[in-house]
């Protein structure tokens, strides 16, 4: 009997040893052939650490190699809330928020998510990240990153534009030159022991690439100049916007540009999107008389007169259709180059009534009104003219004078630059290479030819009647000691919402260029709705002559000195 139930329980503990090995067999035959994947990637998410590795952004030059937008060390912080208790959490909100800037329910918001990872900040500045630092709290952590700065602030912002927290170009050249200067990503896995710290081991890993380098044809000294004496204007007489344009009248590289009121790069808040369109090339306006230099200009191109040509300008008071026009200055008889010096509305309506609409309309569309210029800068527009076809009966006594057309104060500069150079029109642009970090270059933008607007011979008898109109006419206070300069003042009443021409409202502008026999530099100087003066001569005819003297100082001794650089070598 006690044998029988001896050999019963060896069978039954043999028959369950028997079926526990072979449950753990067919165990492991399981894992190793269905779960051995699932498990290996367990096993590396709990050792390894993928992590993506920021290229450093491209920086941008000025034409001089002068930095003005590069990539800084910065601290983005995060939190691990799964190994946070709740009254930790809680003295982690209080303490932060006063360094942060954040809003308390904010930051509860992150830190009480139910995740082993959660940002808090990104891009930290060093006091800040400080300041977190010698606070020791538990569950908090920093990631490197790189963080966008502008060492000039507000020079030149519309121009550049900004990139965002994540290095993404969002306005400006940044945008628009993104592929270029983003660079790619790499990455790279790092270990990490049982307890989730990362050790200084990785696995595996693919560099970056950093983004290329850009240089403009802006000149950091130039740029200021004109900021400088844009808001000295802008200021002074109290003007809804202003702009200014600087520019080489040969090649249509663009040496400075600026528009107000502007804003820093490097604190940009909620802005308003008004302060950061760039105007020069976004916002359109009727000219005025500026726009006079294209009826000149076809009228000598075409042989319809001589500047010795005399014309009645009818004592200021002259009916086109059913509209009178008028002369801020009546006049009686005056040549042709005086009508432009003097600006006289009249006369020049008389000199586009010689050519008739299709000619004014053909010689608008040569300098390049109603058309983009095709500028490497994001949001161009093309500007307004209107087709002969659909001209009013008043049209005539209109157009010529800047009236009944849009135009940009780019299309400005490029247009007096056409005076400048010859007759050629040249694409206006502002980046000038795109180089790798040992200074080999990429892609280079030469000057361009959009098209021949007029002969040279015409291009110098507009010259002169422009001298003119600084040394006798309404430009006379932009005249510079020493210096021949050429240009054309306007003032343009603007447009009510009732669509008649406002008597309070002006647009006050100036075009010009120096010095006449070799011009150096063209000027634009635009100001809206100026007061209480809000004549172009008075207003914006000044900045040029301010702007236009110390350029060229400034270009004739870095000139100078780039000559002893080259022979010293």
């Amino acid at each position: 009997m006690y044998t029988w139930n001896h050999n019963r329980r060896t069978k039954a503990v043999f028959l369950f040893l028997y079926s526990f090995l072979s449950f753990c067999f067919l165990r492991l035959l399981y894992i190793q052939f269905f779960k051995s994947s699932f498990l290996a990637e367990l096993a590396n998410k709990q050792y390894n650490s993928f992590v993506e590795l920021e290229p450093w952004r491209g920086r941008i030059f000025d034409r001089n190699l002068k930095l003005q937008a590069v990539n800084i060390a910065a601290y983005s912080l995060y939190a691990s809330p799964n190994i946070i208790s709740n009254k930790e959490k809680e003295m982690i909100v209080d303490r932060l928020s006063p360094i942060l800037g954040l809003e308390h329910s904010y930051l509860k918001s992150r830190i009480y998510r139910n995740k082993a990872f959660v940002w808090l900040a990104r891009k930290l500045n060093d006091s800040q990240a400080g300041q977190i630092k010698n606070l020791n709290l538990k569950g908090l952590g920093f990631i490197k990153e790189s963080r966008r700065s502008y060492p000039n602030e507000y020079l030149m912002s519309h121009v550049l534009g900004f990139a965002g927290l994540d290095n993404k170009g969002l306005e400006g050249l940044e945008m628009v030159f993104d592929n270029y200067l983003k660079g790619e990503d790499g990455w790279a896995v790092l270990l990490r022991d049982a307890r989730q710290k990362k050790l200084d081991l990785y696995q595996e890993m693919s560099l970056p690439r950093d983004g290329y380098d850009i240089v403009l044809t802006i000149d950091e000294v130039i740029q200021y100049i004109a900021e400088r004496e844009l808001d000295k204007a802008f200021d002074k007489y109290r003007a809804k916007s202003a702009t200014i344009i600087v520019m080489n009248p040969h090649t249509g590289e663009i040496l400075a540009l600026a528009n107000r009121p502007t804003y820093d790069l490097n604190i940009r808040g909620n802005l308003d999107k008004n302060v950061v369109r760039n105007q020069a090339i976004c916002d359109m306006f009727e000219p005025g008389s500026v726009f006079k230099i294209v009826t000149a200009s076809a009228a000598l191109e075409e042989n319809k007169v001589k500047e010795s040509d005399t014309f009645f300008c009818e004592n200021g008071e002259y009916r086109v259709a059913n509209h009178t026009l008028h002369d801020h200055t009546p006049h009686g008889v005056l040549t042709f180059k005086q009508v432009i010096e003097q600006s006289s509305n009249i006369g020049t309506v008389k000199v586009a009534q010689l050519l008739g609409p299709d000619l004014v309309y053909k010689y608008e569309k040569l300098f390049g009104f109603g058309s983009k210029l095709g500028v490497d800068m994001p949001g161009e527009i093309s500007g307004m003219v209107k087709d002969p076809r659909f001209w009013s009966k008043t049209s005539i006594g209109a157009v010529p004078i800047g009236h009944e057309v849009g135009v940009t104060a780019l299309q400005l500069a490029s247009a007096i630059s056409v005076i400048a150079n010859g007759g050629q029109l040249m694409r206006p642009y502002v980046v000038k290479e795109i180089i790798d970090k040992q200074g080999e270059k990429i892609k280079e933008f030469n000057p361009k030819l959009i098209n021949k607007v007029i002969s040279t011979d015409t291009a110098a008898r507009v010259k002169r009647i422009l001298q003119g109109a600084v040394e006798e006419g309404t430009g006379k206070l932009a005249k510079i000691n020493g210096v021949s300069c050429a240009g054309k003042t306007g003032t343009a009443q603007k447009i009510e919402p009732n669509g008649t021409y406002s008597h309070s409202k002006y647009v006050a502008s100036f075009i010009g260029f120096a010095p006449v026999d070799d011009p150096q530099v063209a000027i634009v100087v635009v100001l809206d709705e100026p007061r209480p003066y809000y004549f172009g001569g008075v207003v914006s005819a000044p900045v040029f002559k301010n702007v236009a003297a110390e350029v060229l100082k400034y270009l004739k001794l870095h000139q100078a000195y780039s000559n002893v650089n080259s022979d010293s070598q």
